[in-house]
């Protein structure tokens, strides 16, 4: 797929690995709906809004656009995909990406907050699907790409709801891929298997060296090379570094 002058939406988009991947979208010739809560409107703890994003991205050269959106209220999602619809008239390449986390025993976790994590990390996900997938299907063409974790697999003492929400979403993405191969989209789940010193990591953990940690770019430049493949690249689950040896030789 040629990203020149697709239209992309990223959600999480106002700082991390979101804005990353929003910027690098961009770099390949996209034109991209930046979503997130945190604006300039409604700034969160941490820094970074929508706003910043898409003057990045327009920096560039090319369109955006700044979607204030909470992805687990359906009326919101449904607002965005709207006003993205009615902005750009189609959609290319749909990027789930906004995520939380809770770090605390199972049996310290308030149920309120699993089930913000599943809302965010896989409900959020869903919804966002949906809003999009009709006109996607109407194309005949698109590609869906949800942002997973070694969590997925692997247990860390204190991110049960964080890995259960990524083990979820990286079986909703296989089970689409099936389903939506028939209509031209393509399904895929990144499995983030590296430390990335985002934002909100290294706020929250101030005292850890971070010398060694890949950047949010390595989430984005594979991120690209998805959403670069042809349609029936679909249903796979990926590491960066399985990305990196093919960009280093493998074709698909």
């Amino acid at each position: 797929m040629n990203l020149q002058d697709a239209i992309a939406v990223v959600t999480g988009a106002s700082r991390g690995i979101g804005r990353a991947i929003a910027i690098a979208l961009a770099q390949e010739g996209a034109h991209v709906a930046c979503v997130a809560r945190s604006s300039e409107a409604k700034p969160a703890k941490l820094s970074g809004t929508i706003e910043e994003t898409v003057r990045q991205v327009q920096a560039l050269g090319r369109r955006s656009l700044a979607c204030s959106c909470d992805v687990t209220k359906d009326e919101e999602v449904d607002a965005m995909a709207r006003r993205t619809l009615a902005e750009f008239g189609r959609i290319d390449i749909l990027v789930n990406n906004a995520g939380v986390s809770f770090p605390a025993a199972f049996s310290d976790t308030p149920m309120k907050r699993w089930d913000l994590v599943m809302n965010v990390n896989l409900r959020g996900a869903v919804l966002c699907t949906k809003a999009f997938l009709p006109q996607m299907m109407e194309q005949s063409s698109g590609r869906i790409i949800n942002i997973s974790s070694y969590l997925a697999e692997a247990f860390l003492p204190g991110m049960l709801s964080y890995s259960v929400s990524k083990i979820a979403l990286e079986r909703l993405s296989q089970g689409l891929a099936l389903e939506l191969q028939p209509h031209g989209i393509a399904v895929n789940a990144l499995r983030i298997e590296m430390f990335i010193a985002s934002e909100g990591w290294t706020h929250l953990n101030p005292n850890v060296d971070y010398s060694t940690w890949e950047k949010p770019e390595a989430a984005a430049e594979a991120v690209v090379w998805l959403a670069g493949r042809k349609r029936t690249y679909s249903g796979h689950i990926i590491t960066i570094g399985e990305v990196r040896r093919k960009m280093r030789g493998d074709q698909i």
